[in-house]
C-alpha cells in the first residue's frame, strides 16, 4: 500500500489534537529524580509511554531497568518493535521520557501542560516528552503504510547521565537491532527551519574539593595566615581561563570552525543575558559553542550567606562540567582537566579531585542515504531546505549505539526551537513546528520504507 504526500500531510493535521492530548499526559507525570520527585513518578511515565507505543501497533512492549557501577538503579526505559515486511529496514526510534527538575522561575505551574498563543509551556514540553509524541504520532499517521521495521528505546535516565543505557543496549541487542536511528532529541535552527544536527560537543565531569582546617576556627585570631578553603578553591577554578576567558587547560583545544554563524547579539538575547554582558572566550560564537572546549562552575558546596558566622571556611567543594569538542576523547580531556587541577598552588591545602561521568562528542556524515532523505523530508514539510548545525550540548550514548551496531546510520533531529527554554523555567514547544516535525518523520518513514506513492 502506498499513500501520497499530500494525504499524509492531511492524516497529521487531522490527527495532531491528539497528538497534543497525548504530549499533555507526558507533562503531567514529575519524571525527574530528586528528593522532591513522588517515589513512583517515573514508573507512571514509562507505563504511560509502554501505553502509547501499544497504541500504535508496538508488539513485546517491556518496561526494562538496570543498575549502574555503584549498584543503584537506573530509570525504567520502553523497549517495543514493529515487524516490517521481508527486506525492509529497521528504523529505532529513540526518546526519553525523563526530566529535569523544576526550576523556580516558571510563570505557569510546570505539571500542568498550558497552551499560550502556538507553545505549551510545560516540563517536558519540548525536552523530551515532544519527541516521544512525535514517534507515536508520525506511526500513527502512516498506519497501514510504513513499510519500516521499528524498533523503540525510550530511555528513562537520560537526564542523569545514562549510566544503564550501554548494559541496556547490549542485553536487548536483538530487540534493538537497526539500520538507521532516528533520535528526537535536538533542536531545530527556528520554528520554521528544521535541522539536521552534524556535531555534538562530549562531556566530562569533575568534582574538586579542597580542605585546610580539621574544623572552623575565628577569623580574627586565624584570619590572614591561613587561607579559608572557598578562596583557595576558587583561586584553582580562575586558572580554567586565560584573560580573554578562552580555557587555559593544556591539551583542551578547538577540534573544527562551524560552517554556519550564530549572531552574537541573537545569541546573548536567547540566553536572557544582562545588558552590557560580553561572552567570553574567542571566536565566533558557533566556533565556541560548537568545536571549542568548556568549562563551567556548575555546583559550590560553602557556608551559604544566610548561615556565615566570623569563622574560616574548613572545607569547600566544587563540581566542574567539561564541554569535549567533537573528535576529542573525553576521558583524555577529563584526564587533563584532573592534573591541571592537581598542579596549581595550594599552599599546602588538602585537594581531592573526583574525576566523574564522561562521554563522547558526535560528528555526524551528511551525505548518508539516511541523511539525503531527511533532509528531503524536512524541506517537504517545512517549505523550505533544512539546515546543518552543531550543538554544545552532549548525547553521549550515541557513540555506544555506534558501537553496538557499527553500520547504523544516526540521524539527529529535534523538536525543541531556541526559545524552547529546555532546562529552564517556562519550557515549551511550538505546536506548529512539533506538527511539521510531525510531517517529516512520517514523510521520511515512509521513504525509507518505499510506500510514497
Amino acid at each position: 500500500m502506498t499513500i501520497s504526500i499530500e494525504a499524509l500531510r492531511t492524516r497529521v493535521a487531522d490527527q495532531f489534537p491528539q497528538t497534543v492530548e497525548e504530549l499533555k499526559s507526558l507533562v503531567r507525570i514529575p519524571s525527574y529524580k530528586a528528593p522532591s520527585a513522588p517515589a513512583d513518578a517515573k514508573e507512571r511515565s514509562a507505563k504511560r509511554v509502554a501505553a502509547l507505543l501499544e497504541s500504535v501497533g508496538a508488539q513485546d512492549v517491556q518496561i526494562i531497568q538496570d543498575v549502574d557501577d555503584a549498584g543503584e538503579p537506573g530509570g525504567p526505559g520502553v523497549i517495543g518493535r514493529i515487524p516490517g515486511p521481508e527486506g525492509a529496514p529497521t528504523v529505532l526510534l529513540y526518546a526519553h521520557h525523563d526530566v529535569q527538575p523544576v526550576a523556580n522561575d516558571w510563570d505557569t505551574d510546570p505539571f500542568e501542560p498550558t497552551i499560550k498563543g502556538e507553545r505549551m509551556y510545560g516540563r517536558g514540553a519540548a525536552d523530551d516528552g515532544a519527541g516521544v509524541a512525535l514517534h507515536v504520532a508520525a506511526l500513527r499517521a502512516l498506519g497501514e503504510e510504513l513499510g519500516v521495521g521499528i524498533a523503540f528505546f525510550i530511555e528513562g535516565e537520560e537526564e542523569i547521565g545514562s549510566d544503564t543505557f550501554g548494559k541496556l543496549l547490549a542485553k536487548y541487542r536483538d530487540e534493538l537491532r537497526a539500520d538507521v536511528m532516528i533520535l528526537a532529541d535536538s533542536e531545530n535552527e527556528s520554528t520554521d527551519t528544521a535541522s539536521l544536527t552534524t556535531s555534538l560537543r562530549g562531556m566530562a565531569e569533575v568534582t574538586v574539593t579542597v580542605r585546610v582546617l580539621e574544623h572552623a576556627v575565628h577569623s580574627g585570631m586565624f584570619g590572614g595566615p591561613i587561607p579559608d578553603a572557598p578562596l583557595l578553591l576558587t583561586r584553582l577554578i580562575a586558572s580554567l581561563h586565560d584573560a580573554n576567558g578562552d580555557v587555559a587547560v593544556e591539551g583542551l583545544k578547538p577540534s573544527g570552525v562551524a560552517d554556519q554563524q550564530w549572531d552574537e547579539a541573537e545569541y546573548l538575547e536567547l540566553a536572557s543575558a544582562v545588558p552590557g554582558l560580553q561572552p567570553w572566550g574567542t571566536g565566533t560564537i558557533s566556533d565556541r559553542v560548537w568545536f571549542k572546549p568548556a568549562i563551567d562552575l556548575i555546583g559550590f558546596t560553602t557556608t551559604t550567606v544566610a548561615e556565615s558566622s566570623n569563622t574560616l571556611i574548613p572545607v569547600a567543594s566544587a563540581k566542574l562540567s567539561l564541554r569535549v569538542p567533537p573528535g576529542l576523547d573525553p576521558v583524555e580531556a577529563q584526564d587533563a582537566l584532573v592534573k591541571h587541577l592537581e598542579a596549581q598552588p595550594r599552599f599546602g591545602a588538602e585537594l581531592t579531585v573526583e574525576a566523574g561521568h564522561a562521554g563522547e562528542g558526535y560528528l555526524a556524515d551528511v551525505n548518508t542515504p539516511a541523511a539525503k532523505t531527511a533532509c528531503w523530508a524536512f524541506q517537504e514539510a517545512f517549505g523550505k531546505p533544512a539546515s546543518f548545525s552543531g550543538l554544545g550540548g552532549s548525547i553521549p550514548l550515541i557513540s555506544e549505539v555506534k558501537a553496538e551496531f557499527p553500520e547504523i546510520e544516526v540521524l539527529v533531529t529535534g523538536v525543541e526551537d531556541p526559545d524552547s527554554r529546555a532546562h529552564s523555567g517556562n519550557e515549551s514547544v511550538h505546536l506548529g513546528m512539533l506538527e511539521k516535525c510531525v510531517l517529516s518523520e512520517a514523510l521520511l518513514l515512509a521513504k525509507l520504507g518505499g510506500t510514497l506513492a
